[in-house]
């Protein structure tokens, strides 16, 4: 008997449902939404597998797309194969079912949940309740336009220019695009604009790496900038 299909059905799509429907294999693609390169034995060890397990994972990763990887000596990284990726990736973990209610195991775990819910990177671009607040407060500030379809204008332009901030042009990636917040379940800012806005963040000391977790905690420098540039609520800066 032939096996019934779906019109339109598409088997790639089905091999990608696939790889992430693998629990060690969504935690990898979690962890690599810092943006960084990491090796086998550091996935493992954050997964809580053997390191061939690792190996065997990460190779189905790499197969499929979803990963790329680097070699320096005898070094092999992985890291994601892009923004498309990364976005396929908080896009899922959006409209996955909201984690349970469940105390935390440990002050450390409770210390590190509320810190990536609070701000991490999202591969290139900022994540978490402080960057759905700069991506409200842009749009109340007329930087940002949603009527149709999000685009920076042309005051965003130039706020960004004050600022210091440079897009790279002829790039074929969106200026802006909105990026679905898997913990604040609303949109943050994401695209080439999202992403320099980050680098600068970075590279101005607004933000800091909180070890090595793409948490992010918002520095003295930043919580003076993010309060004078964009007016964002205290409670978001709170003092170190």
């Amino acid at each position: 008997m032939d096996t019934l299909r779906a019109p339109g059905a598409n088997p790639g799509l089905a091999s990608v449902a696939r790889l992430l429907a693998d629990g060690t294999r969504a935690s990898f693609c979690l962890a690599l939404l810092d943006g960084r390169a990491w090796t086998a034995t550091e996935l493992a060890r954050h997964a809580g597998v053997a390191p061939s397990t690792a190996t065997e994972h990460l190779n189905a990763l790499v197969r499929g797309n979803l990963l790329v990887e680097e070699r320096q000596g005898r070094h092999r990284y992985v890291r994601l194969a892009g923004p498309h990726v990364a976005e396929l990736v908080e896009g899922l973990a959006a409209v996955a079912p909201a984690p349970s209610s469940a105390p935390p195991r440990s002050l450390s775990a409770d210390g590190r949940r509320k810190a990536l819910a609070h701000a991490r990177t999202c591969y290139d671009h900022l994540a978490g309740a402080v960057a759905v607040a700069i991506t409200d407060t842009m749009t109340a500030r007329g930087l940002l336009d949603w009527e149709h379809g999000l685009r920076l204008t042309g005051d965003g332009e130039a706020w960004l220019g004050r600022l210091g901030v440079t897009v790279p042009a002829g790039t074929r990636r969106p200026a802006v695009r909105p990026c679905l917040d898997w913990t604040e379940r609303r949109s943050h800012l994401a695209g080439a604009v999202g992403a320099a806005l980050c680098r600068h963040a970075f590279d101005s000391d607004w933000i800091a790496r909180i070890g090595t977790t793409r948490a992010v905690a918002v520095t003295p420098a930043g919580r003076d900038a993010l309060r004078d540039h964009l007016g964002l609520p205290e409670d978001l800066l709170p003092r170190r």
